[in-house]
């Protein structure tokens, strides 16, 4: 099914990228558009890990989200989506939420590249750790919400991120850890257009349209991509 992805990039490329293992933290408006990249991009093996189910309010922006797939776990609806793409595909899922204890049973050093798109600061911070811990190569998303321009998009590391609330945040909390460079990140600049929407329990949630999310779910992914199929140098 990659003859013309493989007409790009060449034979050896795709036989190593069917080799490659990935696990994806968080399966939303961001995780979801990796993990359907890297799936028809040829990656043999996709774990992922959510426990949020599907809401009405997903439907605007996240591609596993379809009206009759509301109420279901995001990870098993994006498993059963990435199978119908290549049932030859590797596929797990995990529905539940991720802290620094359950990344110690998830034994995720066997994978080539975790991919953080989780919105948690505790939980982003926890899942850099570990991968750096474990010498696992990662890439984390920082704040998509109430902004409108994917053009603004960059990947940097995180020392050098500004303008972006939940970077900030991360960055402190990683300070705490004794982290502070060599985390590569996307994030944006973009001054917020919304100050997001309250809902019914009085937390307020980010605005969102498909545009940010989805573009910097495919920038992640591309630069995967290249990575595991040493296409950067």
């Amino acid at each position: 099914m990659n003859t013309r992805t493989e007409a790009l990039i060449g034979k050896f490329a795709m036989d190593i990228l069917k080799e490659r293992k990935v696990f994806i933290f968080g399966v939303g408006g961001v995780g979801g558009f990796v993990a359907e990249a890297l799936a028809r991009s040829g990656v043999g093996t996709i774990a992922m890990a959510d426990f949020d189910d599907i809401e009405e309010s997903n439907l605007n922006r996240q591609i596993m989200s379809l009206s009759t797939n509301v109420g279901r776990n995001k990870a098993e609806a994006m498993a059963g989506r990435i199978r119908a793409i290549n049932e030859d595909i590797v596929v797990k899922f995990l529905p539940e939420k991720i802290d620094a204890n359950m990344l110690k049973f998830l034994k995720i050093e066997s994978y080539d590249y975790v991919i953080d798109c989780v919105d948690d600061v505790a939980a982003k911070t926890a899942i850099i750790k570990h991968a750096r811990e474990n010498k696992i190569p990662a890439i984390s998303c920082m704040g998509t919400g109430n902004k409108l321009h994917p053009e603004m998009l960059k990947v940097s590391d995180i020392k050098d991120t500004k303008g972006c609330p939940l970077a900030k945040a991360v960055r402190k909390s990683l300070r705490a850890e004794g982290i502070e460079e060599g985390v590569k990140v996307v994030y944006s600049e973009e001054e917020p257009v919304s100050a997001g929407i309250e809902d019914e329990n009085g937390k307020v949630k980010p605005a969102s349209a498909i545009f940010v999310p989805a573009a910097a779910g495919i920038l992640i992914a591309a630069e995967v991509f290249r990575e595991m199929a040493y296409l950067n140098d």
